[in-house]
């Protein structure tokens, strides 16, 4: 397993489609170890293949539920419904944040390691997760549906004197 970087906004990988995911080849699982792995690092709460440079339809979620991590391919939302406003972050558009609403349940089809259909169905956290990181797939990051403008997140005090 190894962490891998994660590109930031400006990259224009993160503005293309990804590409479906036909069979798990051991550079699949590979690739969703390290996302998994990535993604704690940065104490992040989902990670798609795009934001690191890898054009096909993965992501990986960690609501800290019981099912926990999430490795979801080939991903599809089916049902949404309800509303949520709130603040939501990205590790490719690090230190800020927007506010943005989203569905507040989701249903979504996706394949597990072992190609099974799975169903997930989350609100809240895990709905946003999951709309967030099917975005990345598509091309599109929270900034294009941000409300208003974003926010620092890092506070002046946060930061270290450099001496």
């Amino acid at each position: 397993m190894a962490i891998r970087s994660i590109r930031v906004e400006g990259d224009p990988v993160l503005n293309k489609i990804s590409k479906e995911i036909k069979e798990v080849t051991p550079r699949i699982r590979e690739l969703a170890e390290d996302m998994v792995e990535t993604m704690h690092d940065a104490n992040g709460v989902g990670l798609a293949a795009p934001q690191v440079g890898i054009l096909r339809r993965m992501v990986v979620i960690d609501v800290e539920d019981e099912n926990s991590p999430y490795i979801m391919i080939n991903p599809v939302i089916v049902e949404k419904d309800g509303e949520q406003t709130g603040d939501e972050g990205c590790l490719s558009v690090p230190g800020k944040a927007g506010t943005v609403t989203r569905p507040n349940h989701v249903v979504a089809k996706y394949f597990d390691l072992d190609m099974n259909e799975c169903t997930v169905e989350g609100e809240e956290l895990l709905a946003r997760a999951i709309c967030h990181e099917l975005d990345h797939l598509d091309g599109h990051l929270y900034t294009e549906i941000v409300e208003g403008e974003l926010k620092d997140t890092i506070s002046p005090d946060d930061e270290e004197d450099e001496e």
